[in-house]
């Protein structure tokens, strides 16, 4: 299921993560995730979009749509 920012971002504060620990924890680098996460990248390739995959933003490519 797709997520938006925001609700990444009030998932974390529930689990009590940080967006920090959540970038060290997945091998990114943080300042990419805050960007993705507030929108200050259009996440459309490379890095920015495999963090959006990740959180949950975008749809993973890989994945069959049905």
């Amino acid at each position: 299921m797709i997520s938006t920012p925001d609700e990444i971002k009030a998932q974390f504060e529930a689990q009590g993560t940080s967006v920090a620990q959540w970038a060290r924890d997945h091998g990114y680098k943080k300042h990419l995730v805050y960007n993705v996460l507030n929108g200050l990248s259009k996440y459309k390739r490379g890095e920015s979009h495999r963090i959006a995959v990740a959180l949950g933003i975008k749809p993973d490519p890989k994945e069959k749509k049905t």
